[in-house]
């Protein structure tokens, strides 16, 4: 049992104009852009006799470990990504939206988790776990819990809590539903889309990188990045990364530290390629801020930005071990076999505590939650291509399969009274819950996933069209046990979730396209609340359309999309059982733009507006009404200019706006808009011969005290003004 599954036993606007003008600004600008660049540097006169000239489009073939997809200009925002079985792939060749963030990125921006990098886009908005510090990603209005974020295309391998940055080359953020793609992910919650990370490997150009990082709290940190090749044609790689950070945050009292250790192998030959990943991770958080829980008629103001209500000796320790394999062999021109599997060792530790904020009292308990988890992962398949007459053909087969052991313990305490804005610190109170044993935790819950795929790309009109149909099988396994060894659940079930996509290429830089897909989730647990706790309901699908276009001249690009998804609701009924009834149906827009359209001035920026609502809930009670945690309308302008009269001065600028959202489906307590202003700077130079680059960044310049999430049905505060400062040296 989770973390997040053991908190439980704690438990006890319509639209506006402005919204609406809103996003259709972002939308055009998202897609003028493209437009005034074009007719600056294209003649657009018609060719003689009005013909419009042939264009000869091929679909992306993929991309060999080490050979990433190239980037826009600025090197932010690559133009590819990891798009699962299919491999890695040219997104204007994809029939899906994905944007891909690259370490470029991370290292200019000083992002030091995944929720840093995942700031800069426009559909995604992070919060904490249930009860803990983990982060977790909402997607479409859909959350995504860190156990759902894949490593190297592996699902269960990742770092399941916090996720460090230092060893990541490039972040793969899907947007969608995609258990076609990757198969179900582990606990199930990848339905408005998905999060692959893909690591570091050794470049062609030998690298010496030195960090020195701190911030205006006083933390302090240090990070090496070694990167060489060796043979005689280079054939052997070796990448090393080791990063540590230590000290106080910039909110009271919360205290971090952080070690990652990665190693990376590979080695490329004519047809084969072999590669091998450790990565080592521990993260220790101490008096961290926790989310808040709201048991009365009104949601309480947030205490000011730097202000922390936890307890001195509540604390987290995440310990992560992980390794990968991967082989890919070339057998036939064009064609392409390939195996990977991964282990990960996962050994957590954790005292926690969240106020209850109620209407008379605010009230909180001490839960201790020793958690070990073993988890193993494996895939294999066949890439090819070949024609059939004039009709081309990219075909995949594969399949897959994630095995998750995870072993909890636990004590509780009674409640005790606390404050959100004047907080007594009490004594660690003592235990009178228990379930376990607290020194060696024994297995709570293990999970089996299989699955097998097959798809088949087939390519008209010299590859102008392409239409892809495709499914996958997938089996799902999950066992319960109580805290004596007991089994109370024995789950086994299977379906089958099909794919088909449509991509349309009418110019050489323009792709319209469409998807049908699904996603696949592990029928959710019954909360201690209910009559039926414990019991797993059946498997979840979750189905999308979406429709779009794309913009991809090499400089910049753009993209927008229309979706619908469509998830089973669940709930505790009016008897008291959990139970699947009703459906949360989101319609959205989303529009972006990336990479470099004017010299020296680069943009992430971009729009989502998301209609989201229930129905057919039981009785018909909040049928209309939307769901928990989903902004109607969120948008982010980044951007970042060259300073020409100062040689390698460039600054840097960030707006975030997030709409209201619900704490209930009832629609009766809600948090107000947010919005944050991030600046920065960053100066290039030659010292000492050795390139060096200075940086230094301000989060939430003006101290805003805000609630940043209410997804799960909780408060999770937004993080206060933030001083980062690093200084980057090559030798």
């Amino acid at each position: 049992m989770s973390v997040s599954r053991l908190q439980e036993l704690q438990a006890a606007p319509a639209k506006t104009a402005a919204h609406r003008a809103a996003i259709l600004a972002a939308i055009a600008v998202a897609f003028s852009i493209p437009a005034i660049a074009s007719a600056q540097s294209t003649d657009t006169s018609p060719p003689a006799g009005n013909t419009l000239p042939a264009v000869k489009v091929q679909a992306a073939k993929d991309v060999l470990p080490g050979d990433l997809a190239p980037t826009f200009a600025g090197g932010q925002v690559a133009r590819g990504g990891n798009f699962g079985v299919l491999g890695q792939q040219k997104n204007i060749d994809m029939p899906f939206s994905m944007t891909t963030y690259t370490s470029k990125l991370i290292e200019d921006q000083q992002a030091r988790t995944l929720a840093d990098v995942l700031a800069n886009d426009p559909a995604v908005r992070t919060a904490y776990g249930y009860g803990n510090f983990a982060q977790v990603f909402v997607i479409r209005g859909f959350q995504l819990n860190g156990d759902d974020v894949s490593l190297n295309g592996l699902y269960g391998v990742t770092p399941r809590q916090l996720v460090a940055t230092d060893a990541l080359e490039r972040v793969d953020v899907f947007k969608g539903a995609n258990a076609f793609l990757g198969g179900a992910s582990p606990t199930g919650t990848a339905v408005g889309g998905g999060i692959n990370l893909q690591l570091k490997r050794a470049d062609d150009k030998p690298l010496t990188r030195v960090t020195l990082e701190g911030t205006g709290s006083g933390e302090i940190g240090a990070h090496i990045d070694v990167g060489r090749r060796f043979g005689s044609e280079d054939q052997f790689g070796i990448r090393v990364n080791q990063a540590n950070h230590d000290g106080e945050t910039s909110i009271d009292g919360e205290h971090r530290r952080d070690n990652t250790t990665a190693v990376s192998l590979d080695w490329r030959g004519e047809k084969l390629r072999l590669s091998g990943d450790f990565l080592y991770q521990r993260q220790r958080v101490n008096g961290g801020r926790p989310v808040v829980y709201v048991t009365g008629d009104t949601v309480p103001e947030p205490p000011s930005a730097t202000y922390n209500y936890a307890q001195t000796w509540t604390y987290s320790s995440l310990e992560d071990t992980v390794g990968i394999v991967r082989a890919e062999y070339d057998f036939l021109p064009g064609w392409t076999a390939y195996v990977a599997g991964g282990a990960r060792h996962t050994d957590e530790q954790g005292s926690y505590s969240s106020p209850y904020v109620g209407n008379t009292a605010t009230t909180a308990s001490r839960l201790t939650a020793p958690h070990k988890e073993d988890a193993t992962s494996a895939e294999t398949g066949v890439r090819g291509r070949f024609n059939t007459g004039p009709v081309s053909h990219f075909v995949t087969a594969g399949a897959s399969i994630v095995r998750l052991d995870a072993k909890s313990a636990y004590t509780m305490s009674g409640s005790f009274n606390t404050d959100l804005y004047n907080t007594p610190q009490v004594p660690s109170p003592p235990s009178i819950y228990f379930g376990g044993n607290m020194a060696d935790p024994q297995t709570t819950a293990h999970s089996l996933l299989r699955s097998v795929s097959v798809s088949d790309t087939f390519g008209f009109l010299n590859d102008r069209v392409l239409f892809t149909v495709g499914a996958r099988h997938q089996s799902l396994v999950s066992n319960s046990f109580d805290y004596t060894g007991k089994q109370t659940e024995a789950y086994n079930d299977s379906i089958t979730t099909p794919l088909f996509g449509l991509v349309v290429r009418p110019w050489q830089n323009v792709s319209f396209f469409a998807n049908r897909s699904e996603a696949l989730t592990i029928g959710d647990a019954a909360p201690s609340s209910a009559l039926n706790f414990g019991q797993l309901l059946p498997p979840e699908r979750s189905k999308q359309y979406e429709v779009g276009a794309k913009y991809d001249n090499g400089k910049f690009g753009a993209s927008l999309a229309a979706f619908q998804i469509e998830k089973p609701e669940t709930f505790t009924n009016s008897a008291g059982y959990f139970v699947a009834d009703g459906d949360q149906r989101h319609r959205g827009i989303e529009a972006s733009v990336f990479g470099e359209p004017v010299k020296g001035v680069r943009v992430i920026a971009g729009a989502t507006y998301i209609n989201a609502t229930q129905q057919n809930t039981e009785s018909g009670a909040t049928d209309g009404k939307r769901p928990i945690g989903v902004p109607t309308f969120m948008f982010n302008l980044g951007a970042e200019y060259d300073v020409p009269m100062v040689n390698g001065l460039t600054l840097t600028a960030r707006w975030t706006h997030t709409g209201p959202q619900y704490l209930n489906t009832t629609n009766t307590l809600s948090i107000p808009t947010w919005d944050t202003v991030d600046l920065g700077a960053r100066y290039a130079a030659v010292l000492f011969g050795k390139p060096t680059t200075f940086r230094a960044s301000v989060l939430n310049v003006a101290n805003k005290s805000y609630w940043a999430s209410s997804t799960g049905g909780y408060l999770t505060q937004g993080a206060p003004r933030t001083f980062l400062l690093s200084m980057t040296t090559d030798f």
